[in-house]
């Protein structure tokens, strides 16, 4: 089963992501709870079952994000080089034939040479294997697209000439051109089964870094870490093990808080969502319960039915409550609910 955000889901899952509020990591928690939602929902449909096999590949799916986000950078710096090329064919024209030069503007562009230079960007292009000139064609009509778009034309007849103009300029082609572009993400897909979901959220953060971007940082401008410490890569590790390992044990739970609830009609993706929150109230002594529930509330209204949501808010609601007054749960529900 793929798991798709894209077009009507696709603002509902920047609120689950809350991207204002991580600004300076790539894999957060909630890009974790996402990922482990998938590969727990998969793991139950896939009829080999192997707990290590299935860790390993919520830990490459999280790792392969973080390679998305570093190679859709490498587009602009990819789309910018075509520039280059074209610039020095229409320069060398115009010496020929003594006609007026092509402007340079666009190639020149402050925000796109930084970014080129950026050392970790350089380091991560110079280990990969897969780069943007095995899809040259893609490139050249992306670059086409640009240059004639309203977008590019106002920028190089405008007078002004700066950093942030530069910078702007970059965003707004990002956002035009390369997010909801299905020949990209069809393109993506040929080369990592991952990508195609992931990529929605990883164009938030690609975008966050344009933004983040200073001159005064030059090539040393840092890009987003993968994780914010080792804490949020052992959460990963641990909530996926917690959620398999104890099904049987909060399936119980579930089954035995229902009474009000019609459990048999449950969709099988509730079931995930509420066994995977459940863990995570157990598991996690610092997290507070009612910032787990709105957690997967929300999850449940990217991932699962139109009335899920406010099932599994009310489940999840029941279940803690029963926990915690039967001593298994020690931890307040706590305020704010949804």
């Amino acid at each position: 089963m793929r798991f798709s955000c894209k077009y009507s889901y696709f603002y509902l899952l920047l609120h689950v992501l809350k991207v204002e509020n991580i600004y300076n990591i790539m894999i957060n928690r909630e890009l974790i709870r996402i990922k482990i939602v998938q590969l727990t929902y998969a793991y139950y449909q896939n009829g080999n079952r192997n707990i290590d096999v299935a860790e390993k590949e919520l830990l490459f799916s999280l790792s392969k994000a973080y390679h998305l986000y570093h190679y859709l950078l490498a587009l602009i710096v990819a789309v910018s080089k075509e520039a280059h090329k074209h610039y020095d064919v229409d320069m060398a024209r115009a010496k020929r034939e003594g006609t007026a030069v092509p402007s340079d503007k666009f190639v020149d562009n402050k925000f796109a040479i930084q970014l080129e230079a950026n050392q970790q960007l350089c380091d991560f292009i110079s280990s990969q294997k897969q780069t943007w000139d095995d899809d040259v064609e893609f490139v050249r009509k992306l670059y086409s697209q640009i240059v004639q778009s309203r977008i590019y034309l106002d920028y190089m007849n405008s007078d002004e000439v700066s950093y942030d103009a530069d910078r702007e300029l970059w965003r707004k082609l990002y956002k035009t051109f390369i997010m909801d572009n299905e020949e990209l993400d069809a393109l993506l897909e040929e080369k990592s089964l991952y990508w195609n979901d992931d990529k929605e959220i990883v164009d938030t953060f690609v975008l966050k870094t344009i933004k983040r971007f200073d001159a005064n940082n030059d090539d040393k401008q840092e890009l987003l870490p993968e994780y914010k410490d080792d804490e949020d890569k052992d959460f990963a590790r641990k909530l996926f093990r917690s959620t398999i390992l104890n099904a049987d044990k909060y399936q119980h739970y579930m089954s035995e808080t229902s009474r009000n609830w019609d459990f048999s009609r449950l969709a099988y993706m509730d079931v995930v969502i509420m066994q995977i929150a459940i863990a995570e109230m157990l598991t996690f002594a610092n997290i507070p319960v009612n910032v787990t529930i709105n957690e997967y509330v929300d999850l449940a209204k990217v991932y699962s039915t139109p009335k899920s949501a406010g099932y599994i808010n009310g489940m999840l609601d029941t279940i803690a409550r029963h926990l915690i007054n039967t001593g298994v749960l020690l931890k307040p529900m706590g305020d704010n609910r949804k």
